[in-house]
């Protein structure tokens, strides 16, 4: 029996008919392992360790929306040394207070517990802008907060993508054209009248088609994608921005970028990553809290959270063996 810890938000705001978070819990719950529950305020460094403020749950069994689905079993300050594995899952934005989190992860890290994904790992990929260590998959892409740089790549591809680099599910993302009226007023938003780095890219039609979610577990693609379909009218993808999903086998490119990318992210600690692809193009890569873990088994029956749960298994018999 192991000892989870997860580091969420508010549990009152999971969603447990499609929260990731809850696939994991869930699925290590019916392995027999203990499950903890740490809300990222309740992170700190005391006596020379890193501890958590952290609740134990037992879940009830209900996984229907809306239902009571576990119980807390009572609130410790615990240090995360007591803990077999700590998984970082805190959602967006990435800002000042993730990154003291991570500067506390990381210590705890280097005191022999086992953190998933990686904090420095999490800090050096930015899920928007890490994509540039990969120039040969990605559309025209810019970075920058300058007006007139923004105009240029507008004015050379005429249809663009407009998106904030700290948001996440679709928020703050604008499509716009040579003839947009608002140009000037999204520019100004998104750049906070130049003072804020925004990423610009080239407007990619088979989003029609869908945004694909690849989920890599420990460098190796889930046999399946999450294809997620924008509504009428709308250029995300995103679930939480109203697109469905649809289950697809990966097609060639994708095994190609999953490839190319799955060894390189697991070296850098990230052992469960989300690839955000449309067509053949790479566009983001998530690392703070990869979801579509419970769309993919609901329409395939894979199990993508067992086997992430496998291979936090198998890491811990591995250390358990070398100790």
């Amino acid at each position: 029996m192991m000892k989870f810890a997860f580091i969420l938000d508010q549990l009152s705001s999971i969603r447990i008919d499609k929260d990731s978070s809850f696939a994991m819990m869930f699925e290590a719950a019916s392995r027999g392992h203990q499950l903890f529950v740490i809300q990222q305020g309740d992170l700190a460094w005391k006596n020379g360790k890193t501890v958590g403020i952290s609740c134990a749950l037992e879940l009830t069994g209900q996984t229907a929306a809306g239902s009571n689905w576990y119980k807390d079993m009572g609130t410790s300050e615990v240090p995360l040394q007591e803990y077999d594995v700590v998984l970082m899952r805190k959602d967006p934005p990435f800002d000042m207070e993730y990154i003291y989190s991570t500067y506390l992860l990381e210590l705890a890290e280097k005191q022999g517990v086992c953190v998933i994904n990686s904090p420095q790992g999490i800090r050096d990929h930015n899920e928007k802008f890490s994509i540039t260590k990969f120039p040969q998959f990605i559309a025209p892409t810019l970075v920058t907060r300058k007006d007139y740089l923004i105009r240029k790549f507008l004015n050379e591809h005429d249809d663009i993508i407009l998106k904030p680099l700290d948001g996440m599910g679709g928020a703050g993302v604008f499509r716009i054209n040579g003839a947009d009226h608002n140009t000037s007023v999204i520019i100004e938003t998104l750049t906070h009248y130049g003072t804020r780095m925004i990423m610009a890219q080239r407007y990619i039609p088979e989003i029609s088609q869908g945004d694909k979610r690849i989920l890599l577990v420990g460098g190796k693609p889930a046999p399946y994608v999450l294809a997620r379909i924008p509504r009428k009218g709308e250029s995300r993808g995103n679930l939480a921005a109203g697109g469905f999903g649809v289950a697809q086998p990966l097609t060639s490119r994708d095994h190609e970028i999953a490839k190319a990318l799955g060894p390189y992210l697991y070296d850098q600690g990230l052992m469960l990553v989300g690839l955000d692809v449309i067509g053949d193009y790479l566009t983001e890569i998530n690392v703070t809290s990869p979801t579509c873990m419970q769309e993919i088994r609901n329409l395939t029956d894979f199990n993508v959270a067992g086997m992430m749960i496998d291979l936090i298994e198998k890491n811990h018999r591995s250390l358990d063996r070398n100790s």
